[in-house]
């Protein structure tokens, strides 16, 4: 079975506050996009094996597919085990949920495969069990998303424009950005008014209402961040933000031949440059 697994952007982050658990509550605005890796699964005898294109990703238990595949057979006892192999597009470290969709993706395909007849808010709540970031990914839609990840509002709304998203060599731990926050000072995004934005089609407010808390304490891990953001204003997008804690930037445009102008100014600086835009359809159906 080939199934995609979609990667996202955060196009608000708000980083609410520091709980007595030591997590955070966030309220965030998180859009699914076209960049996806592309993994093939197969029933085998037994066992889970995982290979990629990656040499750098982990194959083994660390692994969010792995997990997620073990927690399967184990609970509704699945007499198989898996073979994976994925061709990783999505960078790691980078704020785009690389590992959270591919994790997600192979509970859906393992659902079909073997006959679960698990609901969406069922995988959702297997999902996350492994990851925060897993449930909005079982759903690829839309949505405002709060808590650590759990509770999602989804946005009906279609919102289109062109994505062009560039990230430095050096990524950003997610434990690190949020470890040099200073709550007191950072930035708090208006996370109603981009959920506005996108509901009434109004572009500009969307430009307008883009934020994220981590952003600067991931600028000062990796001062990368803020040159591309720079860039990618100055060659006349209409906003840049980085994406989750980083070290992703994307920038925003309705304008076709500045994204070709910019693609071409960026490919060969820095590590990863890709073109995207917003995933503007339900959930795909399953490939074979």
């Amino acid at each position: 079975m080939k199934i995609k697994a979609y990667a996202k952007i955060n196009l608000a982050l708000d980083v609410v506050r520091k709980r007595e658990d030591g997590y955070h509550d966030l309220e965030m605005v998180m859009a699914p996009i076209t960049l996806h890796d592309l993994i093939y699964i197969d029933r085998i005898k037994e066992g889970i094996e995982i290979t990629s294109n990656n040499y750098r990703m982990p194959t083994d238990n660390k692994n969010i597919m792995y997990q997620v595949a073990e927690i399967l057979i184990e609970r509704y006892h699945i007499p198989y085990g898996v073979k994976i192999h994925i061709y990783k597009h999505i960078p790691t470290q980078a704020g785009l949920a690389g590992g959270s969709a591919d994790g997600a993706a192979v509970l859906k395909a393992m659902n079909q495969m073997f006959h679960l007849n698990l609901s969406l808010e069922e995988l959702a709540a297997i999902g996350k069990e492994v990851g925060a970031d897993v449930p909005f990914c079982i759903y690829e839609k839309m949505a405002v998303v709060r808590g650590i990840g759990e509770k999602l509002e989804f946005i009906d709304n279609d919102f289109c424009c062109h994505l062009l998203l560039v990230k430095p060599k050096k990524g950003v731990s997610t434990k690190k950005s949020f470890g040099m926050l200073d709550l007191s000072t950072a930035c708090h995004p208006d996370i109603l008014s981009m959920k506005k934005g996108i509901e009434d089609n109004d572009y500009q407010k969307v430009i307008d209402s883009l934020g994220n808390t981590l952003e600067a304490p991931s600028m000062d891990m990796v001062e990368d961040i803020q040159k591309i953001k720079e860039e990618m204003l100055k060659l006349g997008f209409d906003g840049a933000l980085m994406s989750g804690s980083g070290s992703c930037v994307f920038g925003m445009t309705k304008d076709e031949q500045l994204l070709e102008k910019a693609f071409l100014y960026f490919k060969n600086k820095y590590y990863f440059v890709r073109k995207t835009q917003l995933l503007q359809k339900e959930n795909e159906k399953y490939k074979k």
